[in-house]
């Protein structure tokens, strides 16, 4: 069986190029979402409405040869955040991907601009961090979706004081229905709220991100009763976890929130989950994370153990500075989710340093990495400084031996 994979476009058939034409009128099935297929209703031809991986490929897999080629329709380009990344491989069929014209593309000939410079954000299905990307790059092209509308995403904007950035705003691009807005974020907090839209948002005042340096003073914090992760405690475990610019990360037993703080900046286009329990220390922590303004923080209230099993996420990392003597099974949790997952571990007491060996001496599929940090702090006393010392720490690096063997 043939199945061709079609970008179709913003929609409207006339957007179809001659490949796509051809090789739709080839194909006595199509199958592909209820918007899809509305043209050829009145084609003679089968229409399947369905978008799911599992019953495409069934519908191939029933078919006779003589009942084929079968054409499976999708919107934008087959390469530009699509259905057909999920159709790959059909089982006992040959798959052939045909390009068609992806939103950005047409929204950009429509605005007069180039897209080659646009960085790309997708908030249909997706929780990628538009602020981060708006804040960094002079040019951002949004695909919305859902609850992520125009208007809501102009309001997110505006929390973060980026009210003034140019908007541009397609709404039923390619129909008769076509609308285009312009202006700032501030114009759009009221509408439009379609799902079916796409952004382009221009910043003058965008700077490139740097890797901020660990360890942020502590006096930066707001600060409560709960305990904090010292600055330098923090220079040494961030280092250690090295997080990526787009990864997931898990701040277990967050306190007042400084290494939730640091790992969301330094991850300002992942998201960072901060598991708390502590009534005063998570009223801290909201307000650390609304005074640094990240919004790609989630704070998770409530015994880790407990919340962290139902979060539907893959944690690339996790930095854990208190477990309420749930080690074993927030670690079995987290490698239940990601057996690659690397993972940071502060401990004071030798009671804690000894569960965390104990628990790795079962899984030899990691590697430790253990290093004490002690250090002490000056205080001025008349006309000299006395040092005082500090708690000594242990920082516990778990790696997995397949990020080793690489």
């Amino acid at each position: 069986m043939h199945v061709y994979i079609i970008g179709t476009g913003p929609g409207h058939p006339s957007l179809l190029t001659e490949q796509a034409k051809a090789a739709i009128a080839a194909s006595p099935v199509l199958v592909g979402d209820k918007r899809m297929l509305a043209p050829f209703a009145s084609s003679g031809k089968r229409l399947v409405a369905t978008y799911r991986r599992d019953e495409i490929c069934q519908l191939a897999a029933s078919l006779a040869d003589d009942e084929g080629p079968m054409a499976v329709l999708v919107s934008g380009d087959v390469g530009f955040f699509s259905l057909a990344a999920l159709l790959k491989d059909i089982p006992g069929c040959t798959v052939t991907r045909i390009a068609g014209i992806s939103s950005l593309v047409y929204f950009a000939a429509a605005l007069q601009t180039t897209w080659n410079d646009a960085f790309i954000v997708s908030r249909h299905g997706r929780r990628e961090s538009l602020v981060a990307a708006v804040r960094q790059h002079p040019k951002v092209f949004v695909l919305t979706g859902g609850a992520d509308s125009p208007a809501a995403l102009c309001r997110e904007l505006c929390q973060a004081g980026l009210d003034r950035v140019s908007v541009a705003i397609g709404c039923d691009l390619s129909y008769d229905t076509e609308t285009i807005l312009r202006g700032t974020a501030a114009d759009f907090l009221d509408g439009p709220a379609d799902s079916l839209a796409v952004m382009m948002i221009e910043n003058a005042s965008a700077r490139p991100w740097t890797r901020p340096v660990h360890g942020l003073p502590d006096e930066a914090f707001l600060r409560g009763k709960a305990p904090m992760t010292k600055q330098e405690i923090r220079s040494v475990a961030l280092s250690k976890l090295a997080p990526s610019d787009h990864a997931v990360l898990c701040d277990i037993g967050a306190g007042t929130g400084s290494c939730t703080v640091e790992l969301a900046l330094q991850a300002p286009f992942g998201h960072v989950y901060a598991f708390e329990i502590d009534d005063q220390a998570l009223d801290v922590l909201q307000q650390n994370i609304r005074h640094f303004n990240l919004p790609n923080v989630t704070v998770v209230a409530g015994d880790a153990s407990v919340t962290l099993p139902p979060l539907a996420i893959i944690p690339d990392y996790a930095f854990i500075g208190g477990t309420k003597g749930s080690l074993a099974a927030i670690l079995d949790d987290l490698y239940h989710k990601n057996k690659n997952c690397r993972i940071v571990i502060t401990a004071i007491t030798l009671e804690t340093l000894a569960a965390v060996t104990t628990y790795y001496a079962a899984h030899r599929e990691y590697r430790l990495d253990i290093t004490q940090v002690s250090t002490a702090r000056s205080r001025q006393a008349g006309q000299h400084h006395l040092m005082i010392a500090q708690n000594p720490v242990y920082i516990i690096t778990a790696i997995p031996m397949a990020a080793i063997e690489e």
